[in-house]
């Protein structure tokens, strides 16, 4: 009780400290294609096993020899030994014991699809494997522990038919998989500020199990193949999130939290904290020595100003939903990520930039989106016809945009001669913008 009630003032004091801070990140990016500022170091690390160090490839291969004997002896759902840190002889020992209890040895035990039995040479196998090593430092001891604890709560929990259960439409908003970032990685949003009454805290009962479900629907889009997308992109929405001190909140989460590091090692690529709130630095920072430099170097922090921009950086402006300043709309029929990525423009402070776009074909309806971050513009579109003795139309008239949260602006038009669109943007500030253009023609429905 009493270490409770220090950590609890020791919290406090932290966040009193750390109230004004506005800018926590700590990421290494680079100048990417078309002025994208993207992670400089985000690429998974390599499964190939020409690229494993020694001392990795030969944990791996005793892993691999310890597995297959656990498996071939039937021990792998043995009661998960306490002591982590029992000498290797009497782990062999107690493996060897249970050889012979008459049941009936599974060649075929599996994880997520993958066979775990090593003689059966799948690639898949090693990525798995690596895994495990990874988050246990390869000490394979230690990874073997944790892939066992794992099966064997996999079989308590039902895992394997998780997917099958009905969770209803309601914790859809407080987790949900959309997306693809930079690299492949499917997207996981975490809305934490979804349990924001009492009502809502009632489903809090049914979220460590909707958590689990979604998991195992985000790595069913992965391939464990050397080279492939292993692993996902969470992003976590701290927006109007109950604080520390709400009690039933923080007991779900913390418990989400354990079974995930327990059971799903080496699952995120990156974990992007957005709308941060002061308090959740001050418990980062208090957090932050009992965390290994691994799981640190994934973690990115952006308050409430920063949250566009530090999204932009791992995910494409298309795959970034609208709440968040992107163009993505949930439902959207009219544009798809795959055909219409955006272009990118950059705009000078106090220039004025033209966006045209062609239109040859009469009869024809365009359609355009556009978004540009941090808005303070005038904007304007008009359609100019080939033949210069027509008269150029006003799709829309010139107006100043002020509103940093402004939605991609949306417009469609139809014409009756060749010509173009052409869109108007004249940066007002003393600062670049970027300007995103996606456009197509509007398929007509038979």
């Amino acid at each position: 009780m009493t270490v409770e009630v220090k950590a609890e003032a020791t919290f406090v004091e932290k966040a009193e400290e750390l109230e004004t801070t506005t800018e926590m990140e700590n990421v290494n990016v680079s100048e990417g294609p078309k002025g994208v500022e993207k992670s400089s170091s985000y690429r998974e690390e390599s499964n190939f096993l020409s690229d494993l160090n020694e001392n990795e490839k030969k944990a791996l291969i005793e892993l691999k020899t310890k597995l297959e004997d656990a498996i071939l002896n039937n021990t792998i759902f043995k009661k998960a030994s306490k002591e982590s840190q029992k000498k290797e002889k009497e782990t062999e020992e107690d493996e060897a014991e249970g050889a012979n209890d008459g049941e009936e040895v599974d060649e075929n035990i599996s994880i997520w699809g993958v066979p775990l039995l090593p003689s059966k040479g799948e690639d898949r196998t090693n990525v798995v494997l690596l895994k495990f090593l990874r988050a246990r430092d390869f000490k394979v001891n230690e990874a073997l522990e944790m892939l066992k604890k794992t099966l064997i709560w996999r079989k308590e929990f039902k895992t394997d038919s998780i997917l099958d259960e009905d969770f209803g439409s309601d914790l859809s908003q407080a987790a949900y998989i959309s997306g693809l970032d930079r690299e492949g990685h499917p997207i996981c949003y975490n809305i934490f500020g979804y349990f924001d009454d009492d009502e809502k805290k009632k489903k809090l009962q049914n979220l460590v199990k909707w958590r689990v479900h979604l998991m195992e629907r985000g790595i069913q889009k992965l391939d464990f193949q050397p080279g492939g997308v292993t692993s996902l992109l969470q992003i976590n929405d701290l927006n109007n999130s109950p604080g520390p001190t709400n009690k039933d909140v923080r007991i779900a989460t913390k418990k989400i939290v354990a079974l995930l590091q327990d059971n799903y090692p080496e699952f995120v690529a990156k974990n992007i904290f957005i709308n941060v709130p002061f308090w959740y630095y001050a418990f980062q920072s208090i957090m932050s020595p009992f965390l290994t430099s691994r799981t640190k170097s994934k973690f990115v922090f952006a308050r409430p100003a920063k949250v566009t921009e530090t999204l932009l950086k791992y995910v494409p402006i298309h795959e970034i939903p609208t709440q968040y300043g992107g163009m993505k709309k949930e439902g959207d029929l009219e544009f798809y990520a795959n055909e219409t990525e955006p272009s990118e423009t950059l705009i000078n402070a106090g220039s004025t930039e033209i966006i045209e776009i062609p239109m040859l074909e009469v009869g024809k309806t365009t359609m355009w989106e556009v978004l540009v971050l941090n808005w303070d513009v005038k904007y304007k579109e008009e359609f100019v016809p080939t033949d210069e003795s027509s008269y150029t139309v006003i799709v829309q008239k010139e107006k100043k945009i002020n509103n940093t949260n402004d939605a991609p602006i949306h417009n469609t038009f139809k014409n009756q001669e060749a010509g173009k669109i052409v869109l108007t943007i004249h940066n007002c500030s003393s600062k670049n913008k970027k300007a995103f253009v996606r456009h197509k023609i509007q398929k007509i429905c038979q």
